[in-house]
């Protein structure tokens, strides 16, 4: 096992199709490869970019295999859990122990709006049938289910439950969660128009989107927040916020392909219900990717 450290630029990664509606094994192994190559800390798999709603249970173990046997240097390998039930979950995690997975993101349960008490439990009752690391997925905007401090309050007697994904969109949140739990949790943040604002109030990481085609900014704003390099992070980041907000958008998934397409790094294809993008919308985002690509700023050296 690769223990994470929960620290750093963790990839939420893209699964690349063929035009047939296949994994594309090889541009999956180039798109890793090439954050890899970057400097990323971890990857995520099976999230929200990963399409894993659509993908079989054998394609995402057949991923996870994947990933551990192509990578360039070995980094922690998480697992999304977002599942309906607390059964289903609790296999779902053990199949993902079983297969190689160093440590597990858990969303509160899908679909059924659990309280704060049914939450808490789902969590625990995960956390005991496995002995990976986890990272509690923190999203109530796309997912209408809060974790509050009180309840991190009860998670934090679980030892393995350990960081969180801080995608409330309340940058202030960073700040309550450490003045409440100090060091207790690593925090990283999910929201990428917000991991400048959450790295300067002293979050741990960056969970990103648009890495997937921008993987070497993305660790340079990183390093150079952690270096104190403020202003030449904030450079960057200014270049970067019109890609970045591709990340806000119900169609996050075709915007963040079609932009790693463009950098040659994934494909287009994406798994219905979804359709490839067209017409005025496609352009307009191949406006933003382009002008963005265009316009590529130097990176500094940060090994000053």
């Amino acid at each position: 096992m690769t223990i994470p450290k929960w620290e750093g630029v963790y990839p939420a990664l893209l699964t690349p199709f063929t035009k047939d509606d296949t994994i594309d094994l090889e541009m999956f192994k180039l798109n890793l490869n090439a954050q890899l190559d970057a400097g990323i800390d971890g990857i995520v798999m099976g999230g929200s970019l990963g399409e894993a709603s659509t993908l079989l249970n054998s394609e995402k173990l057949e991923l996870l295999r994947y990933a551990k046997e192509v990578m360039n240097r070995p980094v922690p390998v998480i697992i999304n859990i977002a599942e309906q039930s607390t059964k289903v979950a609790i296999e779902t995690a053990k199949d993902a122990e079983a297969n190689g997975a160093d440590g597990l993101m858990l969303l509160p349960p899908m679909r059924y709006k659990a309280d704060d008490r049914e939450t808490v439990e789902y969590f625990k009752a995960i956390a005991d049938a496995t002995a990976l690391p986890i990272m509690i997925y923190n999203n109530p905007y796309d997912y209408k289910i809060e974790v509050t401090l009180d309840m991190f309050d009860q998670l934090a007697k679980i030892p393995t439950i350990l960081s969180v994904k801080e995608s409330t969109r309340d940058v202030s949140n960073v700040t309550r969660m450490k003045n409440r739990f100090g060091d207790r949790f690593k925090i990283l943040c999910g929201v990428d128009t917000l991991a400048l604002e959450e790295l300067a109030l002293g979050a741990d990481g960056w969970v990103g989107g648009l890495v997937d085609a921008f993987p070497a900014e993305t660790v340079a704003i990183y390093k150079l927040m952690k270096l104190g390099r403020y202003k030449e992070a904030l450079d960057i980041y200014r270049w970067f916020l019109p890609l970045l907000e591709l990340d806000i958008h119900p169609k996050l998934v075709q915007y963040i392909k079609l932009a790693a397409t463009q950098t040659g790094i994934s494909t287009p294809y994406v798994r219905a219900p979804r359709l490839m993008l067209e017409g005025k919308e496609k352009e307009t985002v191949l406006s933003i990717i382009n002008k963005g690509i265009a316009t590529r700023p130097a990176l500094p050296d940060l090994s000053k």
